[in-house]
C-alpha cells in the first residue's frame, strides 16, 4: 500500500490519536504503523476503528535492527516513507535499565538507521521529553541538552541517550525533537488511556475522601510541575512534522505558566471533593516514605520515583516553540482550564481496570 508516513507507537495513547489527526488533516495521507506483535489485535482493532483503508499496521519491533522488518518490506518501506513519527519508549518511571536502555535507546538507534536509509525522507520526528534536564534547577532552554546533568531513573537516563544520538544524526536526517511534559487527559472531554502521574494524587484525594479524611498537601509548594494535555501534544506533533520551518530544531512541549505543587493539590482536591487539603507531608519525608509499602497504600500505591517531580524547582524556556508553533495557533492551554474536565473523566471512571497504571510502550 503506498504510505508517505511511517509510525511507531500504535495504538498508544498518543499515537492512535496522532493518526487519526494525521488521517483527517489530509484526506491522500497514508499511514504505516510499526507494531510489536504483542499489539496487533489492539492495533487492528483502533485501526478498524480510525480508517482500515488508510492505516497499513506492520509487524515489527523497534528494539531489533532493521526494525525486526523482513527485506522486501524494508527496501518497500525505505523507499517509500517521507515522514517518520518515532512515539515508541518505555515511559514506566520504575522501569528496569536494561529494558529502558533496549528499546528506549537501541530502539531509536535502529529507527536512525531507518531514517538514513529512507530514500525521500522529508522529516524525522523524534518525541523526546523535557525530562532529558534529569536533576537540572532553574531555567532550561531548548538547544540545551548536554549540562552535566544526573537523573531521577532509567527513563529520563534513557531518553536522554536516545537524544544524544538523535542529534549526531541531524546533519543527515532532516529531524524536528519535540519534548513534552507530562501528558495529561483531552482538554475538552478529560479522556486518557491510564491513571498515571498526577492521577496518582487524584487516587489518593478520593482515598480520603471515601474514608472521610481530608487530603494532605504533599511536595514542595514553590516547585512547578508541568504538565500538557494530549490533544495540545497531538496537534504540536502534526504541525511540527509538515512546517519546513521547524527541521533542526528543538521545541518544548510544556506549558510556559505552570502550576506549583501547592497549586496543583489544591485545585484536584475542590474539584474531586470540594474541600481543600489539610496540613503537609514535607517533601524529603514523603520520599522516603514512599519507599515502605504500608505508607504506599495510604497514598494510593503511589511509587516513590514520582515524588521527585512534585519536589524539583524547574522550568523550561519556550521561545523557540513559541516563534514556531505560535503562527499554527498552538500553545498550550492553562491547567486551570482543564482541571474541571480531567478531575471529572477519573471521578468518572477511576475503579476501572483498564485505566490501571501500567508500562506504555
Amino acid at each position: 500500500m503506498p504510505s508517505s508516513s511511517l509510525l511507531t507507537g500504535f495504538p498508544g495513547f498518543i499515537g492512535r490519536r496522532l493518526v487519526r489527526h494525521l488521517l483527517d488533516a489530509d484526506k491522500r495521507a497514508q499511514i504505516v504503523a510499526l507494531v510489536e506483535p504483542r499489539m496487533l489485535d489492539a492495533a487492528h482493532d483502533a485501526a478498524a476503528e480510525i480508517g482500515p483503508k488508510r492505516i497499513e499496521i506492520v509487524p515489527g519491533d523497534i528494539s531489533e535492527r532493521r526494525l525486526g522488518l523482513d527485506a522486501a518490506t524494508w527496501a518497500r518501506l525505505t523507499a517509500d516513507v517521507r515522514v517518520v513519527y518515532h512515539l515508541a519508549a518505555i515511559y514506566d518511571l520504575a522501569v528496569p535499565e536494561e529494558l529502558a536502555q533496549r528499546v528506549n535507546v537501541d530502539g531509536t538507534g535502529n529507527v536512525l538507521e531507518f531514517c538514513l536509509a529512507a530514500k525521500k525522507l522529508d522529516r524525522h520526528v523524534y518525541i523526546s521529553t523535557a525530562y532529558v534536564a534529569g536533576w537540572r534547577s532553574g531555567v532550561v532552554y531548548e538547544h540545551e541538552l548536554v549540562m552535566g546533568q544526573e537523573f531521577k531513573n532509567h527513563y529520563e537516563s534513557t531518553k536522554f541517550q536516545a537524544e544524544v544520538w538523535v542529534r549526531q544524526t541531524m546533519d543527515r536526517v532532516p529531524t524536528t525533537i519535540l519534548r513534552p511534559a507530562i501528558v495529561v487527559g483531552d482538554s475538552q472531554t478529560g479522556e486518557t488511556q491510564k491513571f498515571d502521574g498526577p492521577y496518582y494524587l487524584l487516587r489518593a484525594i478520593s482515598q480520603a475522601a471515601r474514608q472521610g479524611r481530608l487530603p494532605i498537601q504533599i511536595g514542595r509548594s514553590g516547585s512547578t510541575f508541568n504538565v500538557v494535555p494530549v490533544d495540545f501534544v497531538v496537534r504540536a506533533i502534526a504541525a511540527a512534522g509538515a512546517d519546513p520551518a521547524t527541521a533542526g530544531e528543538t521545541l518544548h512541549l510544556v506549558d510556559p505558566n505552570p502550576v506549583t505543587t501547592r497549586e496543583l493539590v489544591e485545585l484536584f482536591s475542590q474539584h474531586y471533593s470540594g474541600r481543600a487539603p489539610r496540613g503537609k507531608l514535607p517533601p524529603a519525608l514523603a520520599q522516603n516514605a514512599l519507599r515502605f509499602a504500608p505508607i504506599r497504600k495510604l497514598f494510593s500505591n503511589t511509587p516513590a520515583q514520582s515524588i521527585a517531580y512534585l519536589n524539583h524547582p524547574v522550568t523550561f524556556d519556550t521561545r523557540r516553540a513559541v516563534d514556531l508553533l505560535g503562527p499554527h495557533g498552538l500553545t498550550p492551554p492553562p491547567f486551570s482550564s482543564y482541571v474541571a474536565p480531567m478531575v471529572e473523566f477519573f471521578r468518572t471512571n477511576e475503579d476501572d481496570p483498564a485505566l490501571a497504571p501500567k508500562t506504555a510502550v
